[in-house]
């Protein structure tokens, strides 16, 4: 038991660090990875039967599309910032549906649509700073 709890305590100081240290748009990729892992375990939790914690981590997800619809920046994003407002309404609703039926295949088209974010984000990572110029003109 002790075991456990200090691995825990090991991978959730890991987790800290990662978020401290990384930039916003990183914070995003982060936000997207915790709730897909959330739906893979809401999922196995529904099939091992395990409804209290499949509640818990329907929640989890939940507050991370609330954080993910809150930061959004509908000003700067127009249509785009409209369109993913809408699918994380939609994701949320997609949510209650499967907590209440203990319907895994709804948390797995939430997977996919969050695995479409996530690749379309991860490709517009901001690139490396361009190495700065020697001074002199060497």
């Amino acid at each position: 038991m002790y075991s456990r709890n200090l691995a825990s305590q090991y991978k959730q100081t890991g987790v800290t660090s990662a978020v401290l240290d990384a930039d916003p748009h990183r914070l995003i990729s982060l936000m997207f990875a915790g709730a897909r892992q959330r739906l893979k375990l809401a999922a196995a939790c529904i099939g091992a039967g395990n409804i209290a914690r499949k509640g818990e981590a329907i929640s989890e997800i939940s507050l991370i599309i609330g954080s993910l619809d809150g930061s959004l920046d509908h000003e700067a994003g127009g249509e785009l910032a409209n369109g993913l407002a809408a699918l994380y309404d939609y994701m949320q609703r997609r949510l209650v549906e499967a907590n209440f039926n203990n319907d895994a295949s709804i948390l797995l088209e939430i997977d996919g649509l969050f695995a479409d974010i996530e690749g379309a984000w991860n490709a517009i990572a901001p690139s490396a700073q361009a190495p700065v110029a020697a001074v002199g003109g060497r």
